[in-house]
């Protein structure tokens, strides 16, 4: 098994991406008026959007599954797939992509749920006692 301080290091460190994640999409609304007048339209692309997500993706993958092999408890992973459904489908669903108040709605509760698993499989690291019962 990798070191604990490195799942706790991905584990925290997806859980404040994605909760950043998730007040970027909170404010995203706002923002949108100000970003021109403040040079942060480049933040504000469609294409930094994806990177982020796609990203994400892998780190959240990565993490709980790493984690679960280690806990084996799916209670992280049922707040993680949620999550992840809904920041790819206010990323692909061109309904909610265009619409500002939906994705931004779609996109926050996603990056909440996320974060969430991230914090959830950080517990159940830590909460995890080694006996007769662990499968590593």
């Amino acid at each position: 098994m990798p070191p604990k301080s490195s799942r706790q290091f991905l584990d925290r460190f997806g859980a404040a991406g994605s909760l950043l994640c998730a007040v970027h999409c909170a404010v995203l609304p706002a923002l949108l008026a100000l970003a021109p007048s403040l040079g942060l339209s480049f933040w504000l692309s469609d294409g930094v959007e994806q990177a982020v997500v796609v990203f994400v993706t892998f780190l959240g993958l990565f993490s709980l599954l790493w984690g679960y092999r280690r806990h084996r408890a799916l209670r992280a992973l049922a707040l993680l797939v949620p999550g992840l459904a809904l920041l790819w489908a206010g990323l692909l669903h061109a309904g909610l992509h265009h619409s500002q108040v939906p994705h931004a709605v779609v996109m926050t509760v996603g990056g909440v749920l996320v974060g969430l698993a991230h914090l959830m499989n950080l517990r159940l690291n830590h909460l995890h006692v080694h006996d007769a019962s662990c499968a590593h």
